[in-house]
């Protein structure tokens, strides 16, 4: 088992989350940080861009574990996974846009 699998199962026993919550609060919390560490407003992409960035990586690694697990590549799970991972920060980016726009009006 993969080092990033051991981090997931831990997380999951120490949170008590749903593996789908698990990824909306790591999708969150990496958009949030992302936005801080680089002193860049939500409205901007780069805080997106890095939380899909992640995203995009850590699915590709689950593949990875899978096919060298001899599991099957259920690529339908792994797109729930960006999905539940992204749609908030994409709602937030999004919000954050047309709020700015609206304010400038």
């Amino acid at each position: 088992m993969s080092a990033l699998q051991q981090a997931k199962l831990l997380a999951l026993e120490m949170t008590g989350l749903s593996k789908d919550a698990l990824h909306i609060h790591v999708g969150l919390l990496v958009f949030f940080g992302a936005a801080l560490l680089l002193r860049s407003p939500l409205a901007k992409p780069r805080p997106w861009l890095v939380a899909a960035l992640v995203t995009i990586v850590g699915e590709l690694w689950d593949l990875g574990d899978n096919l060298l697990g001899g599991s099957p590549m259920l690529l339908a799970e792994h797109w729930h996974d960006v999905w539940n991972t992204m749609l908030w920060p994409t709602v937030i980016l999004l919000l954050a846009n047309w709020t700015s726009v609206l304010s400038r009006r």
